[in-house]
């Protein structure tokens, strides 16, 4: 099962403090914007995405079809076929893609110890 691109959205309280702090960790901004509330800071081939007000807790990301330079990857697994196979592995999704479509859509569903995981497909397999 190939997730894509690894990330970890962290819930901030002010998104100005958090985005200092990472930078002091080497980190740049990359993408989002502080007028979206939501930055994605990078380091090498490491991803954090600082998003202030958007949900509570923290999540694991994970993005099929793109590089951790959100670049697409020739070969990936689509969204639909994870979902297929979490699901025949006897785990619960808390959120599914519609099967019938194709293209971008999301699967997300929570580890034994509570924690968030969203498999977020950002295009539509080739």
């Amino acid at each position: 099962m190939k997730l894509g691109a690894f990330s970890i959205s962290l819930s901030v309280k002010d998104l100005n403090t958090s985005k200092e702090f990472y930078e002091k960790l080497g980190f740049q901004a990359f993408a989002g914007s502080m007028e979206q509330h939501y930055l994605i800071m990078k380091n090498d081939n490491a991803l954090i995405g600082l998003f202030q007000g958007m949900f509570q807790g923290n999540i694991l990301t994970f993005n099929p079809g793109w590089d951790e330079s959100a670049k697409n990857t020739e070969n990936f697994d689509d969204i639909r076929k994870i979902q297929k196979q979490l699901k025949n592995s006897g785990l619960t999704l808390t959120s599914e893609a519609d099967e019938k479509t194709e293209g971008p859509a999301s699967v997300m569903l929570t580890d034994p110890d509570g924690n968030v995981i969203l498999l977020d497909q950002h295009r539509k397999k080739s």
